[in-house]
């Protein structure tokens, strides 16, 4: 019997300590909502821009959510929840990467308003998730559906990613780039699928963004080897992509040869010669006159001597193509690489109209032009007047291409300017009144938290922001849907008309994405670090 009494808890046990697991929590919101706050001046397309120097003393400018978060030094773990949830959205849909941290730093400061009335994390939790499949939903019946061969409403949505870059003025120019690009890499047998590596963005000091172009066929940021004097232009050009050094063997393992005497010396150097002369007229009899070179760890890929006989044999050289350049190089002249002279034969090699070197800024560039049977792939030469601004217009295309590749694979558009948020806010919030108990609370929140995005829109656009979001809420109440901040006038307008569109699944992945992130850190009630 004492043994049963014994067993039984007493009343002061049962007691468990919540003070830490509330502080942790607590600590978690607030680092995760310092990074939200960080980028959530950059915003929109009045938004800031930020200045990165990086410990190398690298400067980088940019407004790009996914970059800013990339280069900054985060160490609170949750923290670094929010870095993450930036990268998941570039590699979703490519853009609204800031979006998609503000989202979710203010689903975090509402809910930390709940926690503190005191509901349980995963009562928010679920009510969340319900929350999020409701918006979804709203969203998919806002949508407008496009097909691939309207370019006026692609050229729009990619323009409108566009207007909040650093770049900004130069739209007009990258959109419809970012669009043709696109289109002329999509499969007909694949049509949803589209792989940005078949785009080779090359750039180029020099000129202003206003010179960039695409270039049908290949761009190398690469001169060609002058060394003996050989062809730097080859019409009809027939070309090789070779894989194998054209320079005399070494021996597997270092180790030195001591000649002691001359005649011996002669010999090495004959057999060298003999060596690379063979290679060459192996080459030269399949009738290739362009040659391009991987670049080699091992032993260096040409030597003197056989750059003076490849330029004897009128073939052209280039050399030190990039190991990771080797497949979108192969794709497009459509030829095989050859890893082996025994392999070398002409059904392996690539035709082309005209290979040439040309002049551009302070350096030069290769040009192959007029491929023939030339696969699905696409160059962009960037231009820029110096490197930060090059650099900017790389990103800032990437992303632009990032949205046209968003529309290929689901095909709608939805507006922009804050109109889907305020829509979905009004919506929830109607829905929350119908549902019971504490479900009702956290979807209200929920429904709250996603007016920051007009919020900060009109904020970073230095208009009163209180004024102009209970404007739109009476726009939208009176069922304006389409109705959103035009922040170049300064007012509300109907956003479709102005051509600010973006792709559904940049909206839906980000409020996906941001309300998973944010149900994770909610559940997280301790931090336990390992040595």
């Amino acid at each position: 019997m004492a043994a049963v009494a014994a067993s039984r808890p007493s009343k002061a046990e049962s007691f468990v300590d919540n003070k830490r697991r509330e502080d942790i929590r607590l600590a978690n919101i607030n680092s995760a909502r310092a990074v939200a706050d960080a980028v959530r001046t950059s915003l929109g397309p009045k938004g800031m821009d930020k200045m990165i120097s990086t410990a190398s003393g690298e400067v980088i400018i940019t407004n790009d959510g996914a970059t800013i978060l990339n280069k900054m030094e985060v160490l609170q773990p949750a923290a670094k929840m929010l870095v993450e949830l930036s990268k998941s959205q570039d590699s979703a849909a490519g853009d609204g990467t800031t979006t998609v941290v503000v989202i979710a730093g203010a689903l975090l400061k509402e809910c930390q308003t709940l926690l503190m009335s005191g509901i349980h994390p995963t009562v928010i939790s679920d009510a969340l998730h319900k929350a999020c499949g409701k918006a979804i939903d709203i969203l998919t019946a806002m949508a407008v559906p496009v097909e691939l061969t309207d370019r006026d409403s692609l050229v729009k949505s990619a323009s409108t990613s566009l207007n909040s870059k650093v770049v900004s003025q130069y739209s007009t120019l990258l959109a419809p780039l970012a669009v043709d690009a696109v289109l002329s890499v999509i499969d007909p047998e694949k049509p949803e699928i589209v792989d940005l590596r078949d785009i080779k963005i090359v750039k180029k000091l020099g000129g202003t963004v206003d010179d960039t172009h695409t270039v049908k066929g290949l761009v190398f940021d690469k001169k060609v080897s002058h060394a003996a004097g050989g062809p730097t232009r080859m019409e009809n050009a027939k070309i090789a992509v070779i894989q194998f050094q054209i320079s005399p063997p070494k021996t597997d393992i270092e180790q030195s040869i001591v000649v002691s005497d001359y005649t011996q010396m002669d010999r090495i150097l004959k057999e060298e010669r003999n060596y690379i002369l063979g290679m060459i007229k192996k080459i030269k009899a399949t009738g290739c006159n362009v040659l391009l070179i991987q670049k080699s760890i091992l032993r260096d890929a040409v030597t003197d001597l056989s750059l003076h006989y490849l330029a004897k044999a009128k073939i052209m050289v280039i050399k030190d193509v990039e190991r990771d350049e080797i497949e979108f190089v192969t794709k497009t002249l459509n030829c095989l690489p050859i890893a082996n002279i025994e392999h070398f034969r002409a059904e392996k090699l690539g035709h082309a109209d005209l290979v040439e070197e040309a002049s551009l800024g302070d350096g030069k560039i290769l040009k192959i032009t007029g491929i023939k049977d030339m696969g699905r792939t696409t160059s962009v030469l960037v231009r820029g007047s110096n490197q930060l601004v090059l650099d900017e217009a790389e990103r800032s295309l990437h992303d632009a291409l990032c949205v046209v590749r968003c529309l290929v694979s689901k095909r709608f558009l939805i507006a922009g300017g804050g109109a889907p948020e305020i829509e979905l806010s009004r919506q929830l919030g109607a829905w929350a009144k119908v549902l019971h108990g504490m479900e009702g609370y956290c979807v209200k929140s929920f429904a709250e938290a996603l007016e920051v995005i007009p919020y900060t829109l009109a904020e970073n656009a230095g208009l009163n922001p209180i004024a102009i979001v209970t404007e739109l809420r009476n726009k939208h109440a009176q069922g304006e849907i389409n109705a959103g901040i035009n922040v170049r006038k300064g007012q509300i307008t109907n956003i479709l008309e102005e051509n600010v569109v973006q792709p559904l699944l940049v909206s839906t992945s980000a409020i996906t994405l941001a309300t998973e992130c944010v149900r994770m850190i909610l559940k997280i009630d301790d931090i336990v670090t390992v040595r």
